[in-house]
């Protein structure tokens, strides 16, 4: 028989849409899955049988039976009414990992997101006065005790925070910045791509690897509305290497009654050194006791909490910040603002709060716990068809954060006969919750930094699932 009659004779056996939704597999989905994902799922694993038919790869009907594409059709509607944004596992030892969300929020900022979020709140509403109230007094006195600012806003991120205060304080002129500090702050997103969104002029300065004070005098002109100086945070130029110093620069915007803007990137509230780090961030307190006018910096790095950008400073820059059109544009909404209010109230307790905030306590974490963890785990792996062993390794900061910061670690290193290490690391992408690891040589590698001890069960269960189902 030819080919074609082949196939169509294949065809004629395919089931129709009405009796795989009326199969037990699938009609025990209603209630649990809506019915339009449900028929849309019938549908395309229909329709992909009918192409793989087409194209010669199924030629037995014993493989489209009709508790066959239930079965596929099933799994498909499960999966596609899975939520798109979903909890992973992180054993990469990246604390910070922007890809996987940045920092996760403690318990207290848990709590507090879902109360804001189950009914209504207090969000622009003054209780005492019983009239229409500001969101920015939910949070600004707490930013300001613990960074000494006179005043505080916050917006959606620290790109938007930057964006925001030179297009308040620099729009249709000069901006002064050096060349070294024209950053890349990740997804393409350049210092003078902002720059120029915001409607200020870069003037450059220096050179890459060498500005001084005096380079920004030279370039003062009428023009010039603002002195710029953006924190290297993701990296670092060492070597034949000078910086104007941030109170040169206040000095200098002083004399010619021109502001100036310290973008931190990557702000930290505490020194970085209590967490066993040899790099110290500069903290925002002490740039702000250097005199500056405003300040930004990130919510959800360091600071361990939501993604925000963080504008702090004087309270007359406040003010106009506060003012600009663009402000409510990029202002944050409710449940950013609780999560916030509660990572600040952790710093209120300087001696708790590495502690308390995960991201500050996973980078605090020293080599002899991990591996002390990495060996009970690895205990609990004993009895599966894989081989486990302890290598020492580096965890990141990660988030654009202490570049040249590296964790001394313990990995657990994977090796499972038949299957490579792209293979494993897969399978465990493909668990429920998924494990993102990291590939060593050819070794598959956790990294227990990364994992608080209530997820280390689903590991285990996860690791489980990936080795068995490679047997099968």
């Amino acid at each position: 028989m030819p080919a074609s009659e082949t196939r169509k004779n294949l065809l004629r056996h395919l089931p129709k849409v009405d009796q795989v939704l009326a199969s037990p597999e699938v009609a025990s989905l209603r209630g649990r899955v809506p019915i339009l994902l449900i028929k849309a799922a019938v549908r395309e694993e229909i329709d992909r049988t009918r192409q793989m038919i087409q194209a010669g790869g199924i030629t037995d009907p014993a493989e489209f039976t009709g508790d066959v594409v239930a079965r596929r059709a099933a799994d498909r509607a499960l999966k596609g009414n899975m939520p798109s944004l979903r909890r992973v596992i992180n054993a990469t030892g990246v604390v910070i990992h922007t890809n996987l969300g940045r920092s996760p929020l403690p318990d207290s900022a848990i709590r507090q997101v879902a109360m804001a979020a189950s009914g209504y709140s207090t969000l622009e509403y003054d209780l005492e006065a019983g009239k229409r109230g500001s969101r920015d007094d939910l949070i600004e006195g707490l930013l300001c005790r613990v960074t000494g600012a006179e005043a505080a806003t916050v917006v959606n991120n620290n790109a938007a925070a930057v964006m925001l205060v030179l297009n308040t304080l620099a729009s249709g002129r000069g901006a002064v910045v050096s060349r070294g500090e024209l950053v890349e702050i990740g997804g393409s997103f350049r210092i003078p791509d902002v720059m120029a969104a915001s409607g200020a002029r870069l003037v450059e300065v220096g050179t890459t690897n060498r500005t001084r004070v005096e380079d920004y005098r030279k370039a003062i002109g009428e023009d010039i509305a603002l002195l710029l100086k953006v924190h290297t945070s993701n990296y670092r130029i060492v070597g034949f290497a000078e910086e104007a110093e941030i109170r040169d620069l206040v000095e200098l915007g002083r004399e010619k009654k021109i502001p100036v803007m310290v973008d931190l990137g990557s702000g930290c509230l505490i020194d970085m050194r209590v967490l066993g780090l040899s790099h110290q961030e500069p903290t925002v307190s002490d740039v702000l006791d250097s005199g500056v006018d405003v300040v930004t910096f990130s919510g959800d790095k360091l600071l361990g909490g939501p993604q925000a950008g963080i504008i702090v400073g004087r309270s007359d820059t406040l003010e106009r910040i506060r003012k600009s059109p663009m402000k409510r544009a990029l202002r944050v909404g409710k449940l950013t603002l609780s999560a916030l209010e509660a990572v600040l109230k952790a710093y209120l307790e300087p001696e708790t709060a590495v502690d308390r905030i995960p991201t500050l306590r996973m980078i605090a974490a020293d080599r002899k716990a991990i591996g002390q963890r990495a060996r009970r785990f690895a205990s609990r792996l004993a009895d599966l068809p894989v081989r486990v062993s302890l290598m020492a390794g580096k965890s990141k900061v990660g988030g654009g954060a202490l570049p040249l910061e590296e964790l001394p670690t313990v990995l657990i290193a994977l090796e499972a006969d038949g299957l490579s290490a792209q293979d494993l690391e897969a399978r465990l992408r493909g668990q429920e919750p998924p494990v993102v690891g990291r590939i060593v040589g050819d070794r598959l590698c956790l990294d227990l930094r990364t994992v608080p001890s209530r997820e280390l069960g689903e590991l285990e269960r996860a690791i489980r699932g990936a080795v068995l189902n490679a047997e099968t």
